[in-house]
């Protein structure tokens, strides 16, 4: 076993294949593993990498292929349908696991296997990527600023870009669900953009509009702070504010298999997410505030690369840290395993506190 060896999950999928494209860049070498044969035999002579694949409905065959590698990177979304599995086995074998996934609700599943993966040694990472490095770590940093901050908002701003497939399809899968946000340290069920607000994101000449959505900070935000009251947003155009904010009135059919087959033909017919000159070109913004109970507020912004090409970049960093021995036991979020100064090892990020 290489200690620069990683097996990759998904790999022939959107950001699954960025990651595997841009591993030797930090000097790794995936193990390219997925259900598609076809694709991962394509990608993998291209790139001279081996492949393994195997479906995650059988537990021997999956704890047999983590026999070739230390650390897994799970890239193989809807996570609903992938994480539990994976973390099982990671546990079960003594293999550290990262993902990619975003969803608040499946960090806290991941979360109760803290105990069982201290006991075997092993660190469970979810949300190695643009969900949610930067913001795990700029919502610890403001943190530390204000060690009494009771809230915190985060707001993303993704411009001249667009989702990936995978993305798209999970989106597709949430479609009538209720949104979320965490109100004194409970996550509570809520309406899909209940609130909206204009933030003045970096870069930008003037306000947007964002309205609230489940991020995973509302998860892992919690957990690295300790803040007790949380909201996400991103920004959306207000008319298609408007149309959501009277969702309950058809939620019914949104969930429908009819209006989510539709949903997920139209995806699948679409490219598979940005070509590589839209991702050079583009950065993502990020907006950040906490404030405490006499109504203090501290505000911070932060630019990144485009979503996935960092995610690709951040996953490959950790998981080299992990590879090198630097980890810790049990389930952390990015700035817990790694402080602050984690997503500022990325090359382009730039973070200031606005006046």
């Amino acid at each position: 076993m290489l200690d620069h060896t990683f097996l990759l999950y998904g790999a022939n999928g959107y950001t699954g294949e960025l990651i595997a494209r841009h591993a030797a860049e930090f000097g790794l070498q995936p193990i390219l593993a997925g259900r598609n044969k076809q694709a991962l035999e394509k990608l993998g002579a291209e790139l001279k990498l081996p492949i393994r694949v195997f479906a995650l409905d059988d537990k021997a065959v999956i704890q047999q292929a983590l026999q070739e590698a230390s650390v897994v990177v799970n890239a193989a979304g809807p996570y609903d349908f992938t994480a539990k599995q994976l973390v099982e086995a990671c546990i079960a074998e003594g293999r550290h696991y990262l993902d990619l996934n975003g969803d608040a609700i499946i960090y806290d599943m991941i979360r109760t296997y803290d105990k069982a993966a201290k006991d075997s040694g092993v660190m469970l990472l979810p949300g190695a990527g643009y969900d949610v490095v930067p913001t795990d770590c700029l919502a610890l940093w403001l943190k530390q600023q204000m060690p009494d901050a009771r809230s915190l908002k985060i707001a993303f701003a993704v411009l001249n870009s667009a989702l990936s497939r995978g993305t798209a399809i999970n989106t597709v899968l949430k479609l009538g669900l209720p949104g979320l946000s965490r109100i004194d340290g409970k996550l509570v069920e809520e309406p899909v953009g209940k609130r909206g607000m204009y933030v003045q994101f970096p870069g930008l000449k003037k306000k947007i509009f964002t309205m609230s959505l489940p991020w995973g900070d509302l998860s892992t935000a919690y957990v690295s702070t300790g803040i007790p009251n949380i909201e996400t947003y991103i920004n959306m155009n207000k008319a298609a504010w408007f149309f959501l904010k009277g969702q309950a009135a058809y939620n019914w059919l949104l969930k429908t298999k009819l209006v989510r087959g539709i949903a997920n033909r139209i995806v699948k017919s679409q490219s598979p997410g940005p070509d590589k000159a839209t991702r050079d070109k583009t950065n993502a913004l990020i907006w950040a505030q906490v404030s405490n109970a006499k109504g203090d507020t501290l505000t911070a912004n932060m630019v990144v690369p485009e979503a996935y090409t960092l995610t690709a970049l951040v996953a490959l960093l950790i998981t080299k840290k992990v590879l090198n021995k630097e980890y810790k036991a049990g389930y952390q979020t990015p700035a817990t395993a790694y402080g602050t100064e984690l997503i500022m090892e990325i090359a382009g990020v730039q973070r200031e506190i606005v006046s």
